[in-house]
């Protein structure tokens, strides 16, 4: 018999979070149902804690798992319960050896209370934070981090692309996904951190087995959690690798494909 799921697992991004930023009222609706019936709720994205304060202002429920699983965030208190870093050594060797494989890539590093580009690096989303930049990011790599990027800001190459090579020189280094096909970026995160690990490393502390978790995703960030939940929905209009790693295929987030599936869910007995 199908029962209803006991953890609720999401992405936000192009997910539950239209590109815009908009949120729909009859997705805040289906979560805050969720939660009521006693589900845990995981919001699992690769932001970091200053992009958050949005989901918590919508949803104000909700445990969160930041920078595709580096860091667990607290995000009603705003405070940084536990993170995994990239050491300063496999910073270095990963921007080496990018280096050396896409000549054109430049970098910024991240942890929850700094962000640091090189002034090659052209922001897309933290413009402001840093308009100065340095010249070579490897004489800002002093401490663990808990994001590496790596761009190639001409587009010279898609992210696509750009995580085939990387996945051929970094695998025994790092971590390395993206997020975003239509572009030219790649996140890494220190060797085993992905969502779904630490998804799994919740959701076992909690007791509960992957069989009665559901988890819904869009883009390769995604892809751990998906493969690791016993139900999973790849975003209809997400990344077209998606239906390989998901269990099911969930309608466009434009039309609230989250939340047409939990609504379901929600409807079957514990």
């Amino acid at each position: 018999m199908n029962l209803r799921p006991k953890l609720i697992a999401t992405d936000l991004d192009g997910t539950i979070v239209a590109h815009g930023g908009e949120i729909s009222q009859r997705t805040i609706d289906v979560f805050h149902r969720a939660d009521q019936m006693g589900i845990h709720i995981f919001f699992v994205t690769g932001r970091p804690p200053r992009w958050m304060p949005e989901i918590r202002d919508a949803f104000g429920i909700g445990s969160a798992i930041c920078g595709n699983g580096a860091m667990l965030y607290d995000l009603h208190q705003d405070k940084v319960l536990e993170e995994w870093l990239i050491s300063v050594e496999s910073q270095k060797k990963t921007v080496a050896k990018l280096r050396a494989t896409i000549p054109q890539v430049s970098f910024a590093v991240e942890s929850h209370n700094y962000y640091v580009r090189e002034s090659a690096y052209i922001p897309r989303w933290d413009v402001g934070l840093d308009n100065i930049g340095v010249g070579q990011i490897e004489e800002m790599m002093t401490v663990p981090a808990f994001k590496l990027l790596a761009r190639c800001s001409a587009q010279e190459l898609s992210s696509d692309e750009m995580l085939e090579i990387a996945h051929r020189e970094l695998d025994d280094i790092v971590t390395v996904t993206h997020s975003n096909p239509h572009d030219s970026l790649l996140e890494i995160s220190a060797l085993g951190v992905s969502k779904g690990a630490t998804l799994a490393r919740m959701a076992g502390r909690l007791g509960i087995d992957a069989k009665d978790c559901v988890t819904f995703g869009d883009n390769p960030n995604d892809f751990s959690m998906l493969q690791w939940a016993g139900r999973s929905y790849a975003m209809a209009d997400g990344h077209p690798d998606g239906k390989k790693h998901a269990k099911d295929i969930a309608p466009s987030h434009l039309d609230d494909g989250v939340a047409v599936i939990l609504e379901e869910l929600l409807q079957l007995p514990a």
